[in-house]
């Protein structure tokens, strides 16, 4: 006579399984979200320091002079720089933008000067006021927020 060897799952197997996978998702996927908004910040800050190098670079090369347009000087024939990187603000609310914004007055703030701005408008800020001599050639992110360590962007 032949004995009956059940293979398989249980019911109760399969749901302690499934249980078990929901647990793991959902620990996951805010832990994935914050990977993503940390390499956004870590992108810009990647960004504003080849700028920033990049300037220094021009102000070398021009005998102490930094540009007075939109930087688009930087990246003509690529010479300095290729192309302005983009500004990605993680839980600012504006999209990512390479979009230079000059201003001529800017505010001492942390570390740094930062733009004279009262709200997020993203991308970056360049004071190109040669008239205004501590902070002519300044280069920073355009917002008043935060990063994500709740430092501001200008200390970078």
């Amino acid at each position: 006579m032949k004995t009956r060897s059940n293979k398989g799952f249980t019911l109760i197997e399969l749901m302690i399984v499934v249980a078990i996978i929901g647990i793991l998702a959902a620990i996951a996927i805010p832990k994935f979200a914050d990977l993503i908004s940390k390499s956004k910040e870590g992108a810009t800050k990647g960004g504003l320091s080849a700028v920033r190098s990049s300037l220094q670079v021009y102000y070398g090369d021009n005998e102490g002079i930094f540009p007075l347009d939109t930087l688009t000087v930087l990246t003509t024939d690529g010479k300095y720089i290729n192309e302005i990187p983009e500004a990605k603000l993680p839980g600012t609310g504006v999209g990512d933008s390479n979009l230079v914004t000059a201003y001529s007055s800017m505010t001492a703030g942390g570390a740094a000067y930062e733009p004279a701005i009262a709200v997020t408008v993203g991308g970056w800020a360049y004071a190109n006021d040669d008239s205004v001599n501590n902070t002519w050639g300044n280069f920073c992110v355009a917002t008043n927020a935060d990063d994500l360590k709740g430092e501001p962007w200008s200390t970078y």
